[in-house]
């Protein structure tokens, strides 16, 4: 029986190592799969024909001409695009978009909306949600296999189960089950996650080299947001997501955040904050709704220019997160650090006095293995790492089972 059982083990293993090497090259040869699993080429070749003969992946000519001029064209596998459809979803301020992902990662057919997020109701913000997913399971193409798992990123808190938003600056309204609600209109599977962990999901994707086993993302937007990797790990609270960076205390009882509190990062480093001191309102004043990308674009414009209170936001900006990175550094060790978001696009106006308010913490003493990295858009962040969450699932739990299905078998 024991014996049995880590057989099993081995073969589930194994296969989701051979999915993984595809998913992560695109397009190997069995010879490559071998070389990066480790795995001996007769099993790789069992495998690869028992995940082809499944309609998981299938064969195709590579482009290697030396191999070709060998007289032995290479053979190499692939994902099979209808193997499998996943759906992502993000709510963001004023924003609704949901897309169908074929299993090999490209987009089948998406769906935006505009939404005065802030001034729905709890009901009208569930209807639309449940709205434009309906409206894109109606695009479904014919022949397609059934989707498998929907992915909702969030911007905001939400549980460590990825079941609820918990609470979010973008509406009035908390403790929403959008995962139970959803699997009961749809029947399919749905985990609920915070935006910034799946910007940092989809950096990992995305530059393997640099962002790998510790690094940061920091979303400087409207709102100021974290996504952290410890150890090879996505970090998330025992209850919440975690990493709610841009509410750490800045200065106690300072500027007022928009989550109601006084003194967060955010509340110096927002959107809505550097417009605040640009303009040289008080820090108790109500927090701007309408401050655009286009605004933050033109105050840096006019900060380039010239010495002014406009230089002097970007400057309190720098210096409020440099202290909480500071900070968080005497905590876990210097990390690579990403900058994501339209803010990054102003981040030549914050780097300097971030890293002086870096230099000046505990967390400071290390600085020369802190190196940043800029990634101005941070939606295809969030959708490549919501992605990417719902695929290696798929790749890991149903088609890596511990006793595969028969071939043949339509595995969805």
């Amino acid at each position: 029986m024991t014996v049995g059982i880590r057989h099993d083990d081995l073969r589930r293993r194994n296969r989701a190592m051979v999915i993984a090497a595809v998913r992560r090259a695109g397009q190997p040869s069995r010879t490559e799969i071998a070389a990066t699993t480790a795995l001996s080429p007769s099993t790789i070749s069992a495998i690869t024909a028992d995940l082809i003969a499944e309609g998981i992946l299938v064969e195709s000519r590579s482009g290697d001409t030396t191999a070709a001029r060998r007289g032995r064209p290479q053979v190499a596998v692939r994902l099979s695009p209808a193997a499998a459809t996943i759906v992502t979803m993000v709510l963001s301020m004023n924003q609704l978009s949901a897309a169908l992902i074929d299993y090999a990662g490209e987009t089948v057919a998406e769906e935006r909306r505009k939404l005065p997020t802030l001034d729905l109701s709890r009901e009208a913000l569930v209807h639309e949600v449940v709205g434009i997913l309906r409206d894109l399971v109606g695009r479904m193409p014919q022949g397609r296999r059934p989707i498998l798992r929907i992915v909702f990123a969030i911007q905001g808190i939400t549980d460590s189960g990825e079941r609820k938003l918990l609470w979010s600056p973008i509406t009035p309204h908390a403790d929403i089950d959008f995962a139970s609600i959803l699997e009961e209109e749809f029947g399919i599977p749905v985990t609920v996650e915070n935006d910034c962990n799946m910007i940092a999901v989809g950096l990992r994707w995305r530059n393997p080299e640099r962002y790998a086993r510790d690094f940061i993302a920091v979303l400087l937007s409207h709102g100021i947001g974290m996504g952290m990797v410890l150890r090879g790990e996505l970090f998330t609270g025992t209850q919440s997501s975690g990493g709610e960076f841009g509410h750490m205390i800045h200065r106690p009882d300072g500027a007022l955040c928009r989550c109601g509190r006084r003194g967060c990062i955010e509340a110096y480093a927002g959107n809505y904050a550097i417009w605040r001191n640009a303009r040289g309102l008080p820090e108790t004043e109500a927090v701007a709704r309408d401050v655009t990308d286009d605004d933050i674009r033109a105050l840096a414009e006019v900060a380039r220019r010239q010495p002014g209170p406009e230089r002097e936001a970007f400057r309190t900006a720098g210096e409020a997160i440099g202290f909480g990175l500071g900070s968080l550094f005497a905590l876990i060790d210097p990390a690579p650090v990403a900058i994501v978001g339209h803010g990054a696009n102003a981040f030549d106006l914050m780097e300097k006095p971030m890293l002086d308010a870096i230099a000046r913490t505990a967390g400071g003493v290390h600085s020369g293995a802190i190196s940043f990295d800029t990634e101005p858009d941070e939606m295809p962040l969030i959708r490549e790492g919501c992605a990417m969450r719902a695929l290696t699932f798929i790749d890991q739990e149903v088609f890596s089972p511990a006793q595969a299905p028969a071939p043949g078998r339509n595995v969805a």
